[in-house]
């Protein structure tokens, strides 16, 4: 019985803000952020995401969910309503504690011990497997890159082997939809293993390694630079792309299954706007973090979403929906218009923007593994801090490592949908972390302070929990993937994560 309570204890063990700021205080990572760099990573995030790899698909849907159709401008407004309340409760609590590790962290000031761990274990899900997803959209944009120079580029580069293109599953889809022999397009090992890499994929996750570990200010002056090619392109498509819009294609505006399509849309478009909360991962190597984690989140959000309107509105304007591409939609649109020059340079847009995301999703993996396994629920070397560059090199190589091998076998679209229930939960987690430090902590200074609360708190709980359970019900496949996602990470705490904690607090004390 004293067992049972000591391990209760344990548990919801939380550690006190005091507590987070002075180890945050402690910190080997180096301090360079400004709040124009948090917001280069916000927008760097999540536009890319929207506008090159997700809408086309929320527009369509495919064969387990409805799409938005023209209603998809209700679907990003949606989106973004279920956004702002988790992100006013990101400032709030990023203003408190401006502590690495995101919802994990917070959690952990709220909830204790194993919620934390298990947000943690989640947030994994949101940032390395949602990685996977934008990888692959990278390299179909980069293959279409090449094409555009098929009069200068030797066939060898434009056509390498299709098994160096796609991963196994892409290719036994390939197969599947054209008659194809699997075998006569891949090589077998002892005429069993299939051996299918996606060869772009994996060296952009590679570069994108080595740089985060140079240093997170070397990162942003990259990131910065793509941000601002990706959004000339996009104000580009919107200001040329309005010329050719025709009212008449907006009609019928709903889809025929409104409720369905809209919010399947909804569910599809909010992978996009997980990019916000990468900011708050960076807060310890942010300078002034009270002040800036607010505005850059707030203003992240509010640019991508006036952006992902105006795209959509454009966008449904110009294609009838039935041809609307679903992979490379605004590319696509272009040369529906005859503007086959600007679509060209549609594809380097979306290479700059998706190296973004594919940056920064990166780094908010390894600040959140760095987070856990600074509390000890993973090994301690795994923090190791690089002496001259001051980043977490062990980490960083293990979440490149760990988007490359998933990515050879994980489904690209059950990759997002599981992206999606991560990020649903931990927006659910955020919110409800608001209203417990305002019971358990009312004193405690906030720079920022979530507006109508606790209403607002309860209404974005209320709508991530509405869109977590339809989509439960939808999508049958990623959800029992889910499922088993939190039942693996429930097994790691049991064996490893509380016994390491043990120990770790009888080394300390």
């Amino acid at each position: 019985m004293e067992l049972l309570k000591n391990i209760c204890r344990n548990i919801f063990k939380k550690r006190s803000i005091e507590d987070l700021i002075q180890t945050s205080k402690k910190t080997e990572l180096k301090k360079t952020l400004n709040v124009f760099d948090l917001i280069v990573i916000g927008i760097g995030a999540v536009v890319g995401t929207g506008i090159f790899a997700i809408v086309g698909a929320a527009i369509t849907g495919n064969s387990e969910s409805a799409g938005a159709g023209h209603a998809i401008v209700i679907s990003m407004v949606l989106a973004a309503v279920a956004c702002i309340v988790p992100a006013l409760c990101y400032s709030e609590i990023a203003s408190m504690i401006p502590v690495a590790g995101s919802a994990y962290t917070y959690t952990y000031a709220t909830m204790g011990e194993f919620m934390a761990w298990m947000v943690g274990w989640i947030l994994m899900l949101e940032y390395a497997i949602g990685n996977i997803t934008v990888a692959s959209a990278w390299s179909g944009y980069f293959m279409q890159f090449l094409k555009g120079f098929r009069a200068y580029l030797p066939d060898f580069v434009l056509n390498f082997p299709i098994w160096l293109r796609y991963d196994y599953r892409a290719l036994y889809s390939m197969c599947d939809k054209y008659g194809w022999d699997i075998h006569d397009k891949i090589p077998f090992i002892f005429d069993k293993i299939p051996v299918a890499v996606n060869l772009p994929a994996v060296v952009i996750v590679l570069v994108l390694t080595l740089l985060l570990i140079k240093g997170v200010k070397e990162s942003t002056k990259v990131a910065s630079i793509m941000v601002g090619v990706n959004l000339f392109m996009i104000l580009s498509f919107i200001i040329i792309g309005s010329h050719y819009v025709k009212p008449e294609n907006w009609h019928p505006f709903l889809p025929v299954e409104p409720v369905s399509g809209i919010l399947m849309g909804t569910f599809t478009i909010f992978f996009a706007y997980i990019g916000f909360d990468a900011i708050s991962t960076a807060a310890e190597e942010t300078e002034k973090p009270q002040r800036d984690l607010p505005v850059a989140i707030l203003g992240t959000l509010v640019i991508c979403t006036v952006l992902y309107v105006c795209v959509a509105l454009v966008l449904t304007g110009i294609v009838p929906l039935h041809q609307i591409d679903s992979l490379a939609p605004i590319a696509h649109a272009m040369k529906f218009v005859g503007k086959d020059w600007f679509a060209g340079f549609i594809s380097i847009g979306a290479l700059c923007a998706l190296t973004t995301v594919l940056l920064v999703y990166q780094l908010g993996t390894t600040r959140i593994l760095y987070a856990i396994s600074r509390d000890r629920f993973l090994p301690r070397s795994w923090r190791m801090i690089h002496k001259k560059f001051k980043t977490p090199h062990v980490m960083t190589w293990i979440s490149g490592i760990v988007v490359i091998v998933c990515g050879l076998f994980m489904d690209l679209k059950i990759s997002a949908d599981l992206c999606n229930y991560g990020t649903f939960t931990s927006f659910v987690i955020i919110c409800l972390a608001v209203l417990i430090l305002r019971k358990t902590n009312p004193d405690t200074h906030r720079p920022f302070k979530v507006p109508f609360s606790p209403v607002l708190p309860l209404v974005g709980i209320l709508i991530c929990l509405v869109l977590i359970f339809f989509s439960l019900n939808t999508l049958k496949t990623s959800s029992n993937y889910f499922i088993i996602w939190l039942a693996v990470g429930f097994l790691i705490y049991v064996l490893y994560g509380y016994r390491q904690k043990r120990i770790g607090e009888q080394k300390r004390g």
